[in-house]
């Protein structure tokens, strides 16, 4: 059996969460799009994560979506190679509208910074030592 796994999150405006990871320079799914829909490619193996506009999937789901300002859905982790990527990340996601709230640092035998897009998805990026 041959498995695919993709990522599926709300959003509460399909085309601001567009511009923002297009700035970021992540590569625009070509799969299917819509008003309710963007799609971007993500990492070596082009994991699909779909930004559905948030009414459109909780009725997909049959259920209300998570409070993000209460709590965390999932945390996605970007690779970086070196510590100056890290914080060119941390750059570029407030130039292109996102909350950095955990600056770049060691930690845990890692360098890394922690932010929220628009919506409040979280991402890390992090450097291993």
């Amino acid at each position: 059996m041959k498995v695919q796994i993709w990522a599926n999150l709300g959003v509460k405006d399909v085309k601001k969460t567009e511009a923002f990871y297009s700035k970021l320079g992540f590569k625009k799914n070509t799969g299917p799009e819509s008003e309710e829909l963007t799609s971007f490619l993500f990492g070596e193996k082009d994991f699909v994560i779909h930004f559905f506009k948030e009414d459109s999937l909780k009725n997909g789901m049959k259920g209300e979506l998570a409070d993000l300002k209460q709590g965390n859905e999932v945390m996605f982790s970007i690779s970086a190679e070196t510590e100056a990527e890290v914080n060119d990340w941390a750059v570029k996601v407030k130039e292109a509208g996102g909350n950095v709230f955990s600056q770049p640092e060691s930690f845990q035998g890692m360098y890394g910074c922690a932010f929220a897009d628009p919506d409040g998805h979280k991402f890390n990026i992090l450097k291993w030592k």
